[in-house]
């Protein structure tokens, strides 16, 4: 699969309509028993947050029994960056098809900045790259943002849907500073079905191998927050940024992002 060669300087592949995109998301996320809070607003925009217990749980609920299985607290979110169109598309994908692991508990940001798609840029309308103030919160966004996340209980698995203009593949970061089971191979293997994966040996400034970061770093030495180093300080112990890479078709993107976080689930 060969890349499109659209992206000099930036992205300039395709953009999307996101109000029908996240009309479409509480159509599908109302037919499948989610409950909808918005945890703020950004211009004409509610920004939506999902939440649904495990079908297990909601089972044992409806005849008074017992619980079956802990239920496994996953969170996902994309859309943070107005120029990656594939993360709210993958995350439309991911509602309608419904395919959940029965029990898994889900919460679900689809779309962190849907001004930033109005722009077809990746900063909001204030001009600032909302995934890098989640230690110094100078956006409004954020803070409700944030607000919201201590508001939810710790999470076993978190997922950062992005894309990279610049890449040559797909990539995956893993924050895994306990060392649990790593999910990123798995992952890998899925997307190579339906998208590249990055071959290099150095991506984003870091070592990577077979298309996986996995970054040495404490957090507390960043001036600069992305969303995942906040997940992995305050809410979970694991947590993965998929990367799609913008050159290639949209399709493609969805694809491959969507196939990230099935296997992500299906570990």
């Amino acid at each position: 699969m060969e890349r499109l060669g659209k992206n000099h300087g930036g992205y300039h592949g395709e953009a999307i309509d996101i109000r029908a995109v996240l009309r479409d998301i509480e159509t599908a996320a109302q037919q499948h028993g989610w409950a909808f809070e918005p945890f703020g607003k950004q211009g004409e925009f509610n920004l939506p947050a999902l939440h649904r217990p495990s079908t297990l749980n909601s089972l044992a609920r409806r005849n008074e029994v017992e619980t079956a299985q802990p239920s496994t607290r996953i969170y996902l979110s994309t859309g943070i960056h107005g120029d990656e169109p594939a993360g709210p598309l993958a995350a439309l994908r991911l509602l309608q098809e419904n395919q959940w692991p029965a029990n898994a508990e889900l919460w679900f940001c689809p779309c962190l900045n849907p001004m930033g798609f109005v722009l077809n840029r990746r900063e909001n309308d204030q001009g600032i790259d909302l995934n890098r103030q989640y230690r110094h919160l100078e956006a409004a966004e954020t803070r409700t943002h944030i607000a919201w996340l201590e508001r939810q209980p710790q999470f076993d698995l978190c997922l950062c849907l992005h894309e990279d203009w610049e890449s040559h593949g797909f990539y995956i970061y893993e924050l895994n500073p306990e060392k649990r089971p790593s999910l990123a191979e798995n992952m890998i293997a899925r997307i190579a079905e339906v998208c590249p994966i990055d071959p290099s040996e150095i991506i984003e400034d870091r070592p990577a191998r077979n298309g996986i970061i996995r970054p040495n770093l404490d957090p507390a030495t960043r001036p600069q927050w992305a969303e995942a180093f906040y997940l992995i300080v305050n809410k979970t112990r694991l947590s993965y940024t998929l990367e799609a890479p913008s050159d290639f078709p949209l399709t493609t993107r969805v694809n491959a992002l969507v196939a990230g976080v099935n296997a992500a689930l299906a570990t």
